[in-house]
């Protein structure tokens, strides 16, 4: 069987497998949806603020 140093060296493994393994499922679930919406609305205040001040230099 295991000698108690291999037992600690196993669950060390498997600890920071199942953190890298959630971290992952995190970061796909969430932080990269949240990082892209808000590329996608800055991207539309942007053209928003543009076309505003074409329009009113055009008038002016």
């Amino acid at each position: 069987m295991f000698e108690f140093d291999q037992y600690l060296g196993f669950l060390a493994f498997l600890t920071i497998f199942t953190i890298g393994f959630w971290l992952m499922i995190f970061l796909m679930l969430f932080v990269v949806p949240y990082w892209m919406m808000g590329s996608f609305f800055e991207r539309l205040k942007e053209r928003r603020a543009e076309k505003r001040a074409k329009r009113e230099a055009a008038i002016h």
